[in-house]
């Protein structure tokens, strides 16, 4: 199936980035390849469950390209393969990021992942991007250190 939405990867383990156009999926994209994330999928990402795990990958035309608001399309970036996503992040405005959330969860193909809302223009966007990662995979204790 093919969604309007974004996707990368560390360390093989995508997140899925949803949002209307502008809200800052690719934008986002472009701050966590500096921090070392993969590109999987820009603007549609290609989705299909296999053995209750949902994998993300790039439509063919669009593979390794990410749209660079401004500045145009960029190809040669660090680009991951098909990857199971574990996390689903909606892009919503500040005003919509809850202070102390409830659990959340995302549902597609008969598969749920813990989602979060996140806005995609804070400073700390990223670095709240892969703790919400590491909780989803169970690893928040061991990667506590690093902000420590």
């Amino acid at each position: 199936m093919l969604l309007h939405a974004s996707s990368v990867a560390r360390e093989g383990e995508a997140v899925l980035l949803l949002g209307p156009p502008g809200s800052g999926k690719s934008d986002l994209v472009l701050r966590l390849i500096e921090r070392g994330w993969r590109l999987v999928a820009d603007d549609q990402v290609v989705l299909a469950a296999e053995a209750g795990v949902l994998r993300a990958g790039p439509p063919p035309a669009l593979h390794g390209l990410l749209e660079v608001r401004g500045l145009g399309i960029f190809r040669d970036l660090p680009v991951a393969a098909s990857a199971p996503l574990r996390l689903a992040a909606h892009l919503v405005a500040r005003e919509a990021v809850p202070r102390l959330p409830e659990p959340e969860g995302w549902t597609q193909a008969g598969v749920t992942l813990p989602a979060i809302r996140l806005d995609a223009f804070a400073a700390s966007a990223t670095a709240k991007l892969g703790l919400a990662l590491d909780a989803a995979l169970g690893r928040a204790r061991q990667r506590a250190g690093a902000f420590a």
